[in-house]
């Protein structure tokens, strides 16, 4: 099964609703048991999310990805920093408040077997949500749970059956049917195709995308499979060690990526053509501990292009061309923007941007 054309467009939803999600120094650090040191998961991450967009979210495993999403929910309580959803701040929010809010936020898992409850009918996994929030009487619960099932591709009368006896696929259908049971404005998808077989991802990626459409969703979707991403996204973000170095929307990130970390991500991507090749970009060494993160850039011990001045200067993200942020010092006019109008679009292009990956 093939992936559809492109990305939901919600141009004319953006240009009236604007933003759904506004980030702003996320920080969560995780204490070492016995020591003083900590875990910088997440440190210092900013970015918004439109009403209607997908925006995609990569990086290397452990690169703090999965911990912006759960911190974005309150899944996990954030160290530091603002989240605001809907005009409202979440992490100043009370108990109740948050349950309310549970509503409108929602989350699919990466795992389809861990994440569903083994001794659970599918139908009371379903219809959990709806239960929980007092929603409905019984007889309208089971409605809806079969019409959720009938809109994720299963047949209602799978309602009486247990999770073990589908595929990984089908699991993962049934734990959509269930973060749609509330009707949310926004799912974060936590890599939720990676457990599953390459026609089983377009399958899934697939529905995504029209119930996208069909619901008006908002998604911050997290992935390390770089072409999905590509294919499902409006904009995408690109993290390394905690931070995020690169956004940009997809059509322009994935055509001329600016940060050297982001070149080396997509210089990977397989090419479906045995006669074609792509010039790869190998980096050396391996990710650092983020218990002791390198000073200045963090991505500088494994840069092709660093100089000393990446060690000492602890780079920003900063808009270097129209809706496209980088945070490096060595791309050419990250030094003369912090944003008026980019600084007359860095000095009507004076300086030469670098060349993109080969990916041909």
């Amino acid at each position: 099964m093939q992936l559809k054309d492109g990305p939901y467009d919600s141009a004319h939803v953006n240009a009236t609703n604007g933003h759904l999600v506004e980030v702003r120094g996320l920080v969560k650090h995780f204490p070492i048991e016995g020591s003083d040191d900590v875990v910088r998961a997440v440190d210092g991450v900013s970015f918004s999310i439109l009403r209607g967009e997908t925006l995609g979210l990569v990086g290397e495993s452990g690169c703090g990805k999965s911990t912006v999403g759960r911190c974005l929910l309150r899944l996990i309580e954030p160290t530091a920093g603002e989240v605001s959803f809907d005009g409202r701040n979440v992490l100043s929010m009370g108990k109740n408040e948050l349950r309310e809010l549970r509503r409108e936020m929602q989350i699919v898992f990466q795992d389809p077997y861990a994440s569903l409850n083994p001794r659970m009918k599918v139908g009371n996994i379903v219809g959990e949500p709806l239960t929980i929030h007092g929603i409905g009487s019984k007889t309208e619960r089971r409605e809806r749970v079969a019409d959720l099932l009938k809109r994720v591709g299963l047949d209602p009368a799978y309602s009486n059956r247990y999770p073990h006896e589908f595929s990984g696929g089908q699991r993962q259908r049934i734990g959509v049917a269930r973060t749609l049971a509330l009707n949310p404005k926004l799912i974060v998808a936590d890599e939720p195709v990676s457990a599953l077989d390459v026609s089983v991802q377009a399958q899934v990626v697939n529905l995504l995308q029209d119930l996208q459409q069909e619901f008006g969703l908002t998604y911050l979707f997290i992935s390390h499979g770089l072409a999905v991403v590509e294919h499902i996204s409006n904009r995408v973000a690109v993290m390394y060690l905690g931070r995020i170095v690169e956004i940009a929307s997809a059509a322009e990130l994935y055509a001329q990526p600016l940060h050297p970390y982001t070149q080396a991500l997509l210089s990977a991507i397989p090419v479906p053509d045995p006669q074609r090749k792509r010039k790869r970009v190998v980096l050396q060494g391996d990710v650092p501990t983020p218990i002791n993160p390198p000073s200045g850039c963090r991505f500088r011990t494994r840069c092709p292009i660093a100089i000393d001045d990446c060690a000492r200067i602890d780079p920003e993200l900063r808009e270097v061309l129209p809706g496209h942020s980088v945070a490096c010092i060595r791309v050419p006019g990250w030094e003369k923007s912090t944003n008026p109008q980019i600084t007359q679009i860095i000095k009507a292009q004076s300086d030469v941007v670098p060349s993109s990956v080969n990916r041909s």
